[in-house]
């Protein structure tokens, strides 16, 4: 554990987290996300979090929340034993999280957190991609590594079966959201694979067929690889954009 993951004082404590609504989850998760990526801004103002709190990149869904909202947010955060205040060079109050010893994880677990309560449920190789901006993650393989062990921990739930594009997500909805999400989750994965592109009942390959090869000569498999190399991508572009913006919030102050 790093110089940032033992901010917040006090001695480490066992893990105690529990569900928490989603205001909680956006301050939560900005606030680790700024400790992380623009060390510099952190800890941070009531303003700061507003501000990331609304950003229109790296967010899912996107929020509108007011001083009053996120005032509370914080408020919340500080009595499960999340986040502090601390005292800032000015008299302005700023805050830190507590989220390593709360959530009982290390340093590249939390960079997958992170991303998870700011943007909820995501196929692994997009979570992969945009955890990696905050802390690297070389491969798939390492990456299915670290959700297991948040799987072990029960902070992360996998919502749709292992293989190319799952699903994961954190488990620290609260359950109704947690089954509305399950829903939605299952109902677009059932129909995906329920009807084909003209709307009648898909068939699932056979084992012999599985790999087959189309008329352009690509296999199943080789599909598979390039959607997942194309979510990487994408998440890779949305870190280098955010990083460029956090580098001109830098120059101009």
């Amino acid at each position: 554990m790093n110089a940032e993951a033992m901010h917040g004082g006090g001695e480490p404590q066992g893990p105690k987290w529990q569900p928490i609504g989603s205001h909680l989850r956006r301050v939560a998760g900005v606030l680790v996300e700024k400790a992380k990526t623009v060390p510099d801004s952190y800890p941070m103002t009531l303003n700061a979090i507003i501000t990331g709190c609304n950003q229109k990149n790296n967010r899912d869904p996107h929020l509108e929340l007011n001083e009053d909202q996120v005032q509370q947010a914080i408020e919340d955060l500080r009595e499960l034993g999340a986040v502090i205040e601390v005292q800032g060079s000015g008299r302005v109050p700023k805050f830190k999280h507590l989220l390593y010893q709360w959530l009982g994880v290390d340093e590249v677990e939390m960079a997958v957190m992170t991303e998870l309560l700011l943007r909820g449920p995501q196929t692994v190789g997009e979570l992969r991609g945009r955890a990696s901006r905050m802390n690297a993650i070389p491969d798939l393989n390492a990456m299915q590594q670290i959700l297991a062990s948040l799987i072990k921990k029960r902070l992360v739930i996998e919502l749709t079966p292992a293989g190319r594009g799952q699903i994961v997500s954190h488990n620290l909805f609260k359950e109704r959201e947690l089954n509305e999400i399950r829903a939605r989750i299952g109902s677009v994965s059932a129909a995906s694979t329920a009807e084909d592109s003209d709307g009648h009942p898909a068939r699932s390959p056979s084992p012999a067929s599985a790999g087959s090869v189309n008329t352009g000569g690509v296999t199943r498999d080789m599909l598979a690889e390039v959607q997942v190399d194309v979510a990487e991508l994408r998440a890779e572009v949305s870190r280098l954009r955010e990083e460029l913006r956090d580098l001109k919030q830098q120059i101009t102050g």
